[in-house]
């Protein structure tokens, strides 16, 4: 059976915040080659600024489908995967570049594996539709991983401008934030979701 798709389809492909968030998603590989570039300080301050304008991105493509009625599934869907994308890849590459190391590549691990496993809970509850909103807490929480990541990023070339390694420093405290942040906030999904979880398993 063939669907039809009329101009408002189209429309809601190509609006605005939909347009941000696929350039959130380009923006990815991007920061990545950046970040890969060995021994070159001012590749990082291009990284910065380009995951500052993602960052941006995801605050305006939000505000601006509320703003002018432009909410679609397309958007829901694609807005919490470019998120993650994006956190992951540089998460990946400042652990790899060493600028996240030692012990703090628990916390890295912590904030991979908490978005899997929400994204895998998120999977189960939309086919039983069912929602479960964002607290404040985790908007934090995602504030918290921005914020960190963008500090990691600059990282050595922050530091020459900074003293005492200032801004290194201030990205490993708050990656430890986010993380902690995110342990609590996936404990309050698991224990939203848990009950339904329970539900599906009863006979």
């Amino acid at each position: 059976m063939t669907v039809k798709r009329g101009p408002a389809w189209k429309k809601r492909v190509v609006s605005l915040p939909n347009l941000l968030t696929y350039g959130r998603i380009a923006a990815i590989p991007l920061i990545v080659g950046l970040l890969f570039w060995p021994g070159e300080p001012i590749m990082r301050w291009y990284a910065l600024f380009i995951y500052a304008l993602a960052g941006i991105s995801d605050y305006l493509d939000g505000y601006l489908a509320r703003a002018y009625a432009q909410q679609s599934s397309l958007g829901r869907m694609l807005d919490p995967i470019a998120d993650k994308l994006l956190i992951a890849a540089c998460l990946l590459m400042l652990v790899a570049d060493g600028s996240i190391r030692s012990w703090s590549i628990w916390a890295a691990i912590v904030i991979l594996s908490r978005e899997i496993l929400v994204s895998g809970l998120r999977e189960f509850l939309a086919e039983i539709k069912v929602s479960v909103p964002v607290s404040k807490l985790a908007k934090w929480k995602t504030t918290a991983q921005i914020v960190c990541v963008g500090f990691l990023i600059a990282g050595v070339a922050g530091d020459q401008l900074l003293p005492k390694g200032w801004t290194s420093v201030s990205g490993t405290v708050l990656l430890w934030v986010a993380a902690i942040l995110t342990i609590v906030t996936g404990y309050d999904y698991m224990k939203a979701s848990v009950r339904h979880l329970m539900d599906d398993e009863t006979p």
